[in-house]
């Protein structure tokens, strides 16, 4: 069951704990380092059945981009009450998006900012989720190994940064199509603009590796433990676009979405050789 999209509820971090407060009301100065310059870490965590059951995973992961940008963690507790603050309530039957945003405040050694949305997961991520996406492959126009030595480029961390990854978004829906797979200067697989590529080929599900900058995947992880608790083996792979033409199925994974079938590449159709089934049944385990 979806519900409305105008249907929102904000809560912000303060001194004495967290405090829901109107959507509607201001919670962030305009000199927030996060809005004048995109300084910030972020998460989207999917509730269900009124829960967050894969919480434990985005905390892991924003406490790592909070260690890669130098923003003061505020800890795991604070963030679990801020989420638990924002998500009482919500009706079980409706899935939601709870993102959670951690910025360097006003920055010179001032607290940083901590503040959670929630809203209803939009019908579009429902539908690209059961019927499966078209998707474009475009360069990032960095090699594959660079941003392994370059950590001024922030690889691997989930960044309020999102202008690139929002412009290649738009640029494939004015190419007819709904998302993308960013690749590296040479050709190498790296990732989705908000997702993970995952394929399969030769009875395995494959996955770029991590050490070219790309964001670790936490539905990803979940997905290739519980296949190889079914007997599914699974590999990382330094693939390319000619990986993901000649495999079986090709998905992109994320939080929220979970896994999108691709039934369209770089204006070809493709199927999924029947498995789209099984990975949707090892995530909902």
């Amino acid at each position: 069951m979806t519900a409305p999209e105008t249907a929102r509820r904000v809560a912000v971090w303060t001194e004495g704990g967290p405090r829901v407060v109107d959507a509607d009301q201001p919670v962030v100065t305009a000199f927030d380092q996060g809005l004048g310059r995109g300084d910030g870490v972020f998460e989207s965590v999917l509730v269900t059945g009124g829960r967050t059951p894969h919480l434990d995973a985005h905390l892991a992961r924003l406490h790592r981009s909070a260690q890669i940008t130098a923003i003061t963690d505020p800890g795991e507790d604070a963030v679990r009450a801020l989420v638990g603050a924002v998500v009482a309530g919500w009706p079980a039957e409706v899935e939601g998006v709870c993102r959670v945003f951690l910025t360097r405040g006003l920055g010179d050694g001032t607290p940083p900012t901590l503040l959670a949305l929630l809203s209803a997961v939009p019908a579009e991520t429902v539908r690209q989720r059961t019927e499966g996406i078209a998707v474009v492959t475009l360069s990032l126009g960095v090699p594959a190994d660079f941003r392994a030595t370059a950590p001024w480029l922030l690889g691997g961390a989930k960044t309020l940064s999102y202008a690139v990854n929002m412009a290649a978004q738009r640029h494939a829906h004015a190419l007819g199509a709904d998302d993308v797979v960013l690749t590296s200067l040479e050709g190498r697989l790296l990732e989705g603009p908000t997702s993970t590529v995952v394929w399969a080929a030769r009875g395995r599900l494959h996955t770029p590796p991590v050490d070219t900058g790309i964001l670790a995947g936490t539905t990803q992880a979940r997905l290739f433990a519980r296949a190889e608790d079914d007997g599914w083996p699974t590999s990382v792979t330094p693939g390319t676009v000619d990986d993901l033409v000649a495999a079986d199925a090709v998905w992109l994974l994320s939080g929220v979405r979970g896994a999108a079938p691709v039934t369209r590449l770089d204006g070809a159709d493709r199927g999924d050789a029947g498995l789209s089934r099984r990975v949707q049944e090892l995530l909902a385990r």
